[in-house]
């Protein structure tokens, strides 16, 4: 009864996260899935890698899934900030699960085929156009697919939300331009692989305070109290492990001087003389890419077309985590599709909205609040970092979220009564947002 009442074929294009977890709910719900993917898998994807734990309370299946491929658990996280404070938290157990994309992603490919979903690699699509009845997808290669909904999870440079209008093009201020490199272990070896090292505002050696001097940046910009909007991380994996920086785009074209791997090389080379890492950079493994981290899309869908993962800005802003809100999303656009009768498709775009912002909106809308209120000062992030240590409680519960065992509204709550001016902060840019987004 369920598959005459809703959509009989759905074409998913992309086969990262968001669109093989798509593609997996659908086709275990009988519903015929071609999942389109320009590459054929195992590929690679620089990504830097880590999950929290809580995927496995969303997503049970993984936790078997997971003994196909190396994984690496860390419970400990060395945390640094743009003056120098640090500190050290440490969980009674595993908050982060450490993967390598290129076996993770073809993990999740395998697990959708697995379920009945059709895989069509080789097949990168150029054009799309929709109409009342269906949508119409064209390849390089001249292959057309037509389907009568598309879950588009096509990654931050979506061709399909471009050539249908869902999102003209993100705003610098809106992603966040990642420069790592993936080593093995023999090359360039983490001194402590129990740990993620994680600096936010880090400032490149011998660059000046961020903003100083500079009128466009207003009062804490000409006092040079705003922090570098970017961070810099250590990720280890089992075998091999990630170094990677970061700028949200407009600060780094605006503010840093130098070329995407001599910041990348100088980096590593001060993480070397620090202790941090043994090694050298290696050119052959750097791959720089584009985070969107403004938040999702005001509008991640339109007629018979949704938008997952990166495509539809499904990313924490402050963190840059995306494998979890990718999934999450991909798995919410498949049960909006089977939860549309197919004679009500103008319902569909309204029905994934509504279920992502109830799951993911508000943590998702304030990670962008969060970071653009702790970037905007250093004393700020000093004292978050500062706290850490200092209210284990507070550090703990952070902990416990991340790990999957408490709501993020319950860490919210806990936050909000520990930061008040963080509080009003978000209220009062939420309720902007609210209003902005009733008036569109």
């Amino acid at each position: 009864m369920q598959l005459r009442r809703t959509f009989a074929s759905v074409a998913v294009v992309g086969a990262g996260p968001a669109g093989a977890t798509a593609a997996r709910t659908l086709a275990r719900a009988g519903v015929h899935v071609k999942l389109i993917d320009r590459s054929a898998f195992p590929r690679n994807k620089p990504c830097g890698g880590g999950i929290s734990f809580r995927v496995f309370r969303r997503f049970g299946y993984l936790a078997s899934a997971l003994e196909r491929i190396p994984t690496h658990a860390v419970g400990r996280l060395h945390l640094e900030g743009p003056s120098g404070e640090s500190t050290v938290v440490e969980s009674d157990g595993p908050v982060a699960l450490m993967i390598r994309r290129l076996d993770f992603d073809a993990l999740l490919v395998s697990l959708a085929v697995e379920a009945g979903a059709e895989l069509v690699t080789g097949a990168d699509i150029v054009q799309a156009s929709m109409d009342a009845d269906g949508v119409v997808l064209r390849a390089r290669d001249g292959r057309r697919f037509d389907a009568p909904v598309v879950i588009a999870a096509d990654g931050v440079h979506s061709v399909v939300a471009r050539r249908l209008g869902l999102n003209p093009g993100w705003p610098r201020r809106s992603v966040a331009l990642d420069m790592m490199e993936e080593t093995p272990r023999t090359m360039l070896r983490d001194v402590d692989p129990s740990s993620l090292w994680v600096a936010y505002g880090y400032q490149p050696i011998g660059s000046r305070r961020v903003g100083a001097g500079d009128p466009r940046g207003g009062p804490a910009a000409r006092d040079g109290k705003r922090v570098a909007e970017g961070y810099a991380y250590v990720f280890p994996k089992r075998d091999h492990v990630n170094v990677g920086i970061g700028y949200v785009l407009s600060h780094y074209r605006d503010s840093i001087d130098r070329a995407p791997y001599d910041l990348q090389r100088e980096f590593i080379d001060e993480l070397s003389a620090r202790g941090v890492v043994t090694g050298e950079s290696i050119r052959g493994n750097f791959t720089p890419f584009l985070i969107p981290v403004g938040g999702p899309l005001g509008q991640p869908g339109r007629g018979r077309v949704l938008l997952a993962g990166d495509a539809g800005g499904f990313v924490n802003a402050f963190t840059a985590e995306g494998i979890y809100y990718a999934m999450v999303s991909g798995d919410l656009a498949a049960h909006a599709v089977l939860a549309t009768p197919d004679r009500s498709a103008g319902q569909l775009a309204r029905r994934y909205r509504r279920s992502w912002k109830r799951e993911i909106g508000g943590e998702l809308r304030d990670s962008v609040l969060i970071q653009r209120y702790l970037f905007a000062n250093r004393d700020r992030m000093a004292r978050i970092i500062g706290n850490a240590r200092r209210h284990e409680r507070t550090t703990r519960i952070i902990l416990e979220y991340a790990g999957g065992d408490r709501s993020y509204s319950s860490l919210r709550r806990r936050l909000l009564t520990r930061y008040p001016q963080l509080a009003f902060r978000l209220m009062w840019e939420g309720a902007k947002h609210f209003a902005t987004v009733g008036s569109s």
